[in-house]
């Protein structure tokens, strides 16, 4: 079946810089307009970043605007998220997302984690 794979997350001091992965199987990235997602424990899972299929537009939450960076891989099939100047209150999960239409894939998530 699809699977979308996160990797990347870890601790990180404020201030600091991660980058992000998603990788997809048996699924086509091209195809798929494609997002980063990130959950902290009772809040909704808020829209990061949003990269679009043909014309590669993006956008970004006001937020992560400036710091954050969406971009697609040119040999892998996957998803990057290239973020600097991380925050303490940016401590979450991060889940990719794979949409096409109606079709939603997810992936598990990766823990991001800033704290001196």
């Amino acid at each position: 079946q699809v699977q979308l794979v996160e990797s990347g997350g870890g601790l990180v001091q404020p201030g600091g810089s991660l980058r992000l992965s998603c990788e997809g199987f048996r699924v086509s990235f091209s195809l798929y307009s494609l997002s980063w997602y990130r959950q902290t424990p009772g809040k909704d899972r808020e829209l990061v970043a949003y990269i679009g299929t043909i014309s590669g537009s993006t956008s970004y939450a006001d937020a992560v605007k400036g710091r954050f960076t969406i971009s697609r891989g040119n040999v892998k099939n996957a998803v990057y998220l290239q973020m600097n100047s991380l925050k303490p209150e940016e401590t979450a999960v991060y889940y990719c997302q794979a949409a096409l239409v109606q079709i939603h894939y997810w992936g598990q998530g990766t823990q991001v984690t800033v704290s001196s």
